[in-house]
């Protein structure tokens, strides 16, 4: 009977020492910080890569090409597909966000919206021809035209052997004239990263 009292003691108390040492702590941190745990794209690598390619395409020449040819108005952009070809599921979205309010803040372009929220916009002008007040109602055909669509691409290349691995990233990005489909401007971004097990 002692023997088995003493077996449930050393049991609860080696169970406890294992909970204890398995144990999850969260620190929050500054989104600003670089933290890479995993190796893999993150939030610090789309936030980088979208200040690069953003500065570049800002202080491009098209801009002034294109204030020059059309009286000093600032270009209408919207910011189409960026695929993920890389081997990571890397949602872009939050890349595109990163580019979309770097155009905003800078005030050197327009930004109008594209894709789904277009469409969302949209509805909600079909919406409002029967459902709002005729002084509050938005009208059709009244959009603003993009004058350039950016699209792009991350991709990456793996190389890896036993523990060790290299893991580039190339995020390209074009700028195209919608009214002559001419490529005014094309960037890229690339990042290496070195992960040692």
């Amino acid at each position: 009977m002692k023997l088995n009292k003493l077996v449930t003691i050393a049991a609860i108390a080696v169970s406890g020492m294992l909970i204890a040492s398995c144990s999850r702590q969260v620190t929050r941190v500054s989104t600003d910080e670089t933290i890479d745990i995993s190796g893999n794209w993150n939030n610090s690598d789309s936030r980088m890569v979208a200040a690069d390619l953003t500065d570049k395409i800002l202080n491009a020449g098209w801009i002034n090409t294109h204030q020059e040819e059309h009286q000093g108005k600032k270009p209408v952009v919207i910011v189409g597909f960026v695929q993920n070809k890389s081997h990571e599921h890397i949602d872009a979205e939050t890349f595109v966000k990163d580019v979309e309010s770097a155009f905003i803040q800078t005030q050197k372009v327009r930004l109008v919206q594209g894709g789904k929220k277009r469409e969302e916009l949209r509805a909600e002008k079909a919406d409002q021809q029967t459902n709002a007040t005729v002084s509050s109602m938005k009208k059709f055909g009244l959009e603003s035209g993009a004058d350039y669509i950016l699209q792009g691409s991350i991709n990456s290349i793996v190389d890896a052997h036993k523990r060790q691995k290299v893991v580039y990233y190339q995020v390209n990005l074009e700028l195209t004239n919608i009214q002559t489909n001419e490529v005014v401007w094309i960037g890229e971004k690339k990042i290496a990263k070195y992960v040692k097990n």
